[in-house]
């Protein structure tokens, strides 16, 4: 292992290389690498025409990870797990056809690279089918520059499958806190473990090199062997970051209780406020049963874990991230993807390995646009691509599902008066649409795995039945003509038995989430 600069990292990178890079917006992030080859692009011209790969979003949301690579000329070809949660300039660059894009659920990436560092011909799983990745709908091509076919279905034993082939990778790019002398490489600050062990195996074993980014390289001989999460015999070169590049998320430089070497009162996590997303976010908590295993989307299905805590029953529930963390409690979209007080945080590749088994009993996850048939998009609006994220993993495998938005969106706002539910100012875009933008969950599929699916919004309920959207609850004050049935672009069925959201939910202080439970 030799230690270097961003600088002489960089002119590593050869045109044409494929690079894959751990990240969790900053988690796990090298950031310092990406830094010198945009810095080298800038000034030469060089590297150029990159693919590269990363699972989950890697970046800011603004101007770090992803973006310092997002440049015609420099990106040739992107295949990765989320665009605009981590940098609104490679979704600007996908918009304009001026890379090519590829779209993969998180997992499925993530697990790839142990299938690419084994050798083996590729990933085979039923994640994707029905969806935009299935190559029989879009096969994840996210622009029109994109026209190679990468996916394949296939059949074994009469069964359909979705094969996602290995290919090489000439450069891992990864980060950790420290490394000793040899390389030898621990995670112990950082708050999500991320898929770097498979991706330093992935490109050794294809041949190329791993550059990781770390804290401080330290002496041999003084870091515990039970602490060392990557070999020194698979790393290559490490750069020593400055601190302003070694964020543990995308926002927060460092947080002890992320990393597990604290533990903080849950009571001084803030109330949410009543409004729309805190009674979505009831209504959806109202699924959870004691002893349940779930995972929470971003946005306003992690205020499911801040309502189960003031609700002083999140010792009841196991909550997980997709990254890996299991129990605690998730902190809100600024941390997203890491939690408080985690009793264990595993692989990212690993939790998938979990939740691709059916291992979720409840998963609560957002919506952008529903169809009739109960079809989800959230990865792509009009031309604007998003990602997927894990939400094709997540969606197609947890037991049950809630699906929660507000029911119109863009300029929507209410109020909560008595008890009632009253729209001061109707949302511009209809959300409930004849057809979806792009199929991030089918719902032909889903009911034909007895998946239990609700959607939820701060005024009615639905619920998926024989692949068919049907309205079984609305909200007190609501007029179902007039706030509900006009503003959706296709008729829905309506429950016999229709009833009124739980008049609970609407009150400052609920204290019913308890009971419900027993």
């Amino acid at each position: 292992m030799k230690v270097i600069t961003r600088e002489e990292a960089a002119m590593l990178i050869r045109d044409n290389d494929t690079i894959a890079a751990s990240g969790f917006e900053l988690a796990c992030a090298n950031e310092e690498l990406a830094i010198g080859i945009e810095k080298r692009f800038l000034a030469t011209g060089s590297p150029k025409n990159l693919t590269v790969v990363h699972s989950s979003c890697w970046g800011d949301r603004k101007d770090k990870g992803m973006s310092h690579l997002s440049y015609p000329g420099l990106l040739k070809r992107w295949i990765g797990g989320i665009v605009k949660a981590s940098s609104p300039k490679l979704s600007d660059m996908i918009q304009n056809n001026q890379c090519e894009a590829y779209n993969f659920p998180q997992g499925v990436l993530a697990q790839l690279y142990r299938e690419i560092s084994a050798k083996r011909p590729g990933l085979i799983t039923k994640v994707g089918t029905g969806t935009y990745v299935d190559p029989r709908v879009e096969g994840g091509k996210m622009n029109e520059v994109t026209t190679e076919d990468i996916i394949e279905v296939i059949n074994l034993n009469n069964e359909e499958w979705m094969y996602y082939p290995s290919f090489p990778i000439q450069v891992g790019m990864i980060r950790g806190t420290y490394a000793d002398e040899n390389g030898n490489l621990t995670l112990s600050k950082e708050g999500l473990h991320m898929e770097v062990l498979p991706i330093a195996q992935a490109a050794h074993n294809s041949g190329g090199i791993v550059i990781a980014q770390v804290e401080r390289v330290v002496k041999n001989g003084t870091l515990d062997p039970r602490d060392v999460h990557v070999p020194g015999i698979i790393v290559d070169y490490v750069i020593e970051s400055e601190p302003e590049n070694h964020f543990q998320t995308g926002t927060t430089q460092y947080e002890p209780a992320f990393s597990g070497e604290i533990k903080i009162p849950i009571d001084s996590i803030p109330k949410l406020p009543l409004d729309n997303r805190k009674i979505i976010a009831r209504r959806a908590a109202m699924e959870l049963e004691e002893g349940t295993v779930l995972n929470l989307g971003v946005g306003i299905p992690v205020n499911v874990s801040t309502v189960a805590a003031e609700e002083g029953v999140s010792d009841r529930i196991i909550l997980t991230t997709e990254s890996g963390a299991i129990g605690g409690v998730p902190a809100g979209l600024k941390d997203f993807g890491h939690a408080y007080n985690s009793e264990m945080i595993i692989d990212h590749q690993a939790q998938f390995d979990f939740y691709d088994g059916g291992g979720l009993d409840l998963s609560v996850l957002g919506l952008a646009q529903v169809d009739k048939h109960g079809n989800v998009n959230v990865s792509k609006l009009g031309n604007q691509v998003i990602g997927c994220g894990g939400f094709i993993n997540i969606s197609q495998t947890a037991k049950k599902l809630v699906f929660t938005g507000t029911f119109t969106a863009g300029g929507l706002e209410t109020k909560i008066e008595d008890g009632q539910l009253i729209i001061l100012n109707e949302g511009r875009n209809k959300k409930f649409v004849n057809q979806v933008n792009q199929i991030t969950f089918n719902g032909e599929f889903s009911s034909k795995q007895n998946q239990e699916v609700i959607f939820v919004t701060e005024r009615a309920v639905f619920k998926l039945i024989s692949g068919e959207l049907v309205l079984i609850e609305i909200a007190p004050g609501i007029d179902l003509q007039k706030d509900i049935l006009d503003l959706m672009e296709f008729e829905v069925k309506i429950s016999e038995s229709l009833k009124k959201m739980s008049l609970g939910l609407f009150r400052e202080n609920w204290d019913e989430l308890a009971e419900l439970m027993r």
